[in-house]
C-alpha cells in the first residue's frame, strides 16, 4: 500500500489560503477503475482510494505512515510569489491623483 503526503493547493474558486496550511495523506489506488456497462459510471472496489487523512504538520503525517508501515512519497509545495502592486486597490480612491480619472 502506497501513500502520498502533500500540502493541498488553493482551489480556483477561492482567493484566500484557507485549508492549505495542513498536510494530507492520500492512498494511491490499488486497482484501476472500471466502467459500469449499464450506467457508464466509473467505480472501483478499492476503498482506500477514498481515504484522505489530514494532519497539522508534515512530520505528523510521516510519523503516522511510519508507525503503520505505509510506504509514502512526500511532495513539497511550490512557493508562491506574493502579488503586490504599488498602492494596489487603494490607488482607485487616491486623493493625490495627478490627472483626471477617466473610466
Amino acid at each position: 500500500m502506497r501513500a502520498r503526503i502533500y500540502q493541498p493547493a488553493k482551489t480556483a474558486m477561492q482567493s484566500g489560503t484557507a485549508k492549505t496550511k495542513g498536510w494530507v495523506l492520500e492512498f494511491a489506488p490499488a486497482t484501476a477503475r472500471e466502467v459500469d456497462p449499464l450506467m457508464g459510471w466509473t467505480s472501483s472496489g478499492d476503498t482506500q482510494a477514498q481515504v484522505k487523512l489530514r494532519f497539522d504538520t508534515r512530520e505528523a503525517a510521516e510519523a503516522y505512515a511510519a508507525a503503520r508501515g505505509i510506504d509514502y512519497d512526500v511532495q513539497l509545495p511550490k512557493e508562491r510569489k506574493p502579488v503586490i502592486r504599488a498602492r494596489g486597490y487603494g490607488e482607485n480612491f487616491a486623493t493625490d491623483r495627478k490627472g483626471a480619472w477617466t473610466h
